[in-house]
C-alpha cells in the first residue's frame, strides 16, 4: 500500500466515530421533550434537592474518587502484561510483581490511613 491507502481503516474508524457522535446529538434533539418549560433548579436522579447545591463535598470524597482513578488506571497496565505474558517470560513475572507488591503496599497505606471508610 502506498498514499493514502494506508490510512484507509483509519478514515473509516473516522467517520464511524463522527456519524456516531452526530447521530447521537440529532436523536437526542429529535427525543427530548419540546414546548414544556422545564425548572431550572438542580437535581440529581429526579430527586428534589435536601440541601443547597453550594454546599461543599466532604474531602473525603474526592480521596476515595482520586484513589479509585489511580489504582482503575494501574489496573489497566496488568491488560498488556497478560497479553504478552509468555514472551516476556521470567523477567516479566517479576517485574509484575514488583508492580503488583508496590499497588499493595499502596492500597496497604491508604487503608490504614482510613481514606476507603465513610463515616
Amino acid at each position: 500500500m502506498s498514499g493514502y491507502e494506508s490510512y484507509f481503516h483509519l478514515f473509516i474508524y473516522g467517520f464511524v466515530v463522527v456519524v456516531t457522535g452526530v447521530g447521537m446529538l440529532f436523536l437526542s434533539w429529535l427525543f427530548s421533550p419540546k414546548g414544556r418549560e422545564i425548572d431550572l433548579d438542580t437535581y440529581e436522579c429526579g430527586m428534589p434537592l435536601l440541601d443547597s447545591p453550594r454546599h461543599p463535598f466532604s474531602v473525603k470524597f474526592y480521596l476515595v474518587a482520586l484513589t479509585f482513578v489511580l489504582f482503575d488506571i494501574e489496573a489497566v497496565f496488568l491488560f498488556p502484561w497478560a497479553v504478552y505474558y509468555k514472551q516476556l517470560k521470567l523477567y516479566g513475572l517479576i517485574e509484575m510483581g514488583i508492580f503488583i507488591l508496590i499497588l499493595f503496599f499502596g492500597w496497604f497505606y491508604i487503608y490504614r490511613k482510613g481514606a476507603l471508610e465513610w463515616k
